[in-house]
């Protein structure tokens, strides 16, 4: 009989101090900690987002509503317009927005006052949405012969900021430049763009930035394009730190130093009509929407000199 002897230095494969396992441990913990202690102030102007990308699947309204529940984790008054016929965004924060529901058809083609439709999420009072339903995927159409169509969502805002006190606006287009794409852009004073980190990730974004500065030109010389968020990152393949390294050499300034990676608990959240920060805030895709929202809230034109040091 053969007996093979072990070493007494040998342990388990894979949880050794110094393997990648180990190291991707260490360092989600000391994010985790570095996250207990930040502390950011939303005491300037309402910031209006709309979050787009005419490329479909790039975590478009994964990351508005991440992005939100993170600024609203973080102490900021956050309201989420979801302009998706789809409806995805209501979904994931919870929100009723069945066919007679109030919503964002309502405020577009009735002219129903925003306050009337918004919904509290179960998730923070911090955080509200105006739902979108069903109806929405008519408005299209409708809007066409609709007076002033291009503002209507900025002019139902408006009168809504001038209310309440709201320090994030967020808006989640349809991934389409439509009519209802164009009301978020006109409502907008800055433009948020996921992109995904896969071949073709750029595909299309030419087109996107032409239509930003069409709108810039015509209906809201206000915008701008301030974020831009690489999602879907998977570490362990060379093509993705490459679309990584290739939108960074095209917009230094807009992206994001916060990449949202691959992540099973991102995907299953919705399902429970949840975000991620509510689903399982100390996941790694958690984390990194949550880095996120403190770079974008930090990024914020600011009146006072509050330091970075948090």
């Amino acid at each position: 009989m053969f007996h093979v002897k072990r070493s007494p230095q040998t342990s388990t494969p894979g949880f050794g101090a110094d393997t990648p396992l180990a190291r991707e441990l260490a360092d989600l913990t000391a994010r985790r900690k570095a996250l207990e202690g930040v502390s950011v102030r939303f005491d300037g102007a309402t910031r209006v987002f709309t979050v787009s990308n005419q490329k479909g699947g790039v975590g478009k309204t994964t990351t508005a509503v991440n992005i939100a529940s993170a600024m609203a984790d973080l102490g900021a008054t956050v309201l989420v317009i979801d302009l998706d016929p789809q409806g995805n965004a209501s979904t994931a924060l919870g929100v009723p927005h069945t066919a007679d529901t109030a919503s964002v058809y309502d405020v577009l083609i009735d002219e129903m006052p925003i306050a009337e439709a918004v919904q509290v999420s179960p998730e923070s009072t911090n955080l509200w949405c105006l739902p979108s339903t069903i109806h929405l995927a008519g408005a299209e159409i409708e809007l066409v012969s609709q007076v002033a169509r291009e503002h209507r969502l900025r002019t139902a805002l408006q009168e809504y900021l001038s209310e309440h006190d709201v320090d994030i606006v967020i808006i989640d287009c349809p991934p389409s430049l439509g009519l209802l794409t164009i009301n978020a852009f006109t409502a907008a004073t800055e433009v948020m763009i996921p992109i995904q980190c896969e071949y073709y990730a750029l595909e299309g974004l030419s087109q996107l930035l032409g239509n930003i500065r069409m709108i810039q030109k015509h209906l809201n010389p206000t915008l701008r394009l301030s974020t831009i968020l690489l999602t879907m990152f998977d570490g362990r393949t060379r093509l993705a730190q490459q679309v990584a390294d290739e939108v960074r050499g095209h917009f230094t300034d807009e992206v994001l130093d916060t990449v949202i990676p691959r992540s099973v608990r991102v995907s299953e959240a919705p399902s429970f009509g949840q975000t991620v920060i509510a689903y399982d805030g100390q996941s790694v895709g958690a984390i990194a929407y949550r880095e996120a929202a403190v770079e974008i809230a930090r990024r914020a034109p600011r009146t006072d000199t509050e330091g970075k040091g948090n």
